[in-house]
């Protein structure tokens, strides 16, 4: 051990380990930290970071690790202020910038330090996590964090009740092609931060751009907003989506993309374009004659149809209705429990589905050989198997 660990006062302790953190110098947290370190990181850290991380080597690697993976931050002490109980107080500030397209970080801290035989024995993090979460998202209308396999995806313009714009759009079609590139989501969970989960294209938009404009505009947003739908619906992973308030024009398609939707039983669903002279997007003319039937579409369409939950329940466009108050809890549990599942099985299973209305028998005959004889090569198949016979519950690892 270097004797200078032995000898040193805690605030000199606490300023080798920032520079060790500072240049990655593993040698020297090795030295610096205690055998049974015992790591806090705050409750509401971006990527799930938050939490206790038991031993050295957890939170180099899932701690301090996971803050490097996503951030290219680093913590600048102020003052060491020795506490009664012989803690060690260290406050500063975090700076630095959200990696892949994050924002700054900017926040402030304060570090509970112990130091145990001449060594560093545990850490517990104070810092404004707000500031975190909003350095971790390159988005200006949504929230993405994507934790233990479910990607949690929220619209979050609630001041207009979610309405979709062309930042909204652009948004969708970026978070939705990084669920795509990231090989650890096996579930998406699609929700609505405030009261409504999405009132469709946003009117204020339309009737501030001048007639002769409309048409680009329209097709800016919707090429952003049909891409995220393509890529949404084209994973493996399953799409549950979570509604409260209403879902509504384009914003339905999203509804109608999810392969499970729970619903308040206040929500409400509607297309609207006829009420404002428009016709259909968020591929709701294919999707809701395949889920409702064409009489039913048509009269949604032509005659501003306004579904409750109860009759949208009935008529097959979403799968469970319950309270307003355990919308998002009902959601998040689906999603947990997909998400330990067989994903590529689930990728399997989705796009037998969603392309049977459109091939005849023997096609479609022939697409579940080549699906099913696929899926066989795969480890959750084993395992499944495997399972089943020895009468226990499989554990699948989406692969």
């Amino acid at each position: 051990m270097d004797p200078l660990t032995v000898t040193a006062p805690p605030a000199e302790l606490a300023r080798r380990l920032y520079a060790a953190l500072a240049t990655g110098d593993r040698p020297e947290l090795d030295t610096l930290l205690h055998p049974e370190f015992h790591g806090v990181l705050a409750d509401g850290m971006p990527f799930g970071i938050g939490g206790e991380y038991r031993g050295a080597d957890a939170m180099r690697a899932d701690g301090w690790g996971g803050i490097g993976r996503h951030f290219a931050a680093r913590a600048e002490a102020a003052q060491f202020l020795p506490l009664e109980d012989g803690r060690l107080l260290v406050t500063g500030r975090y700076t630095g910038t959200g990696r892949h397209g994050g924002g700054p970080v900017d926040a402030a801290f304060a570090h509970l330090i112990t130091v145990t035989d001449g060594r560093i024995s545990a850490l517990e993090q104070h810092t404004d996590t707000a500031r975190w979460t909003a350095a971790a998202s390159p988005f200006t209308t949504l929230t993405l964090r994507i934790t233990d396999g479910v990607a949690a995806l929220r619209l979050n313009r609630p001041e207009h009740n979610n309405a979709i714009n062309e930042a909204v759009a652009a948004d969708l079609s970026e978070a939705a092609t990084r669920i795509a590139e990231d090989d650890s989501v096996r579930a998406v969970l699609l929700g609505g931060n405030g009261p409504m989960f999405t009132v469709g294209g946003d009117i204020d938009l339309f009737a501030g751009t001048a007639h002769a404009d409309l048409p680009a505009v329209l097709r800016r947003s919707i090429d952003d907003y049909h891409l995220a739908l393509e890529r949404l619906t084209e994973i493996d992973a399953p799409l549950v989506v979570a509604v409260r308030g209403a879902a509504a024009g384009g914003g339905l398609g999203m509804v109608c993309a999810a392969d499970v939707v729970v619903a308040a039983e206040d929500a409400v669903f509607t297309v609207g374009y006829g009420g404002i002279g428009l016709t259909a997007d968020g591929g709701n003319s294919w999707y809701l004659p395949r889920l409702i039937g064409l009489r039913r579409a048509q009269e949604m369409f032509l005659l501003n149809r306004r579904l409750s939950a109860a009759e949208a329940l009935e008529w097959g466009l979403v799968t469970r209705v319950v309270p307003d108050a355990a919308v998002e809890e009902e959601a998040a549990a689906i999603a947990t429990r997909l998400a330990t599942g067989p994903t590529r099985a689930f990728g399997g299973m989705r796009r037998l589905l969603r392309q049977s209305f459109d091939t005849d028998l023997r096609g479609q005959l022939a697409a579940e050989k080549a699906v099913i004889t696929e899926a066989a090569t795969t480890t959750d198949a084993a395992e499944g198997i495997a399972a089943f016979a020895g009468k226990r519950r499989p554990r699948f690892i989406g692969d």
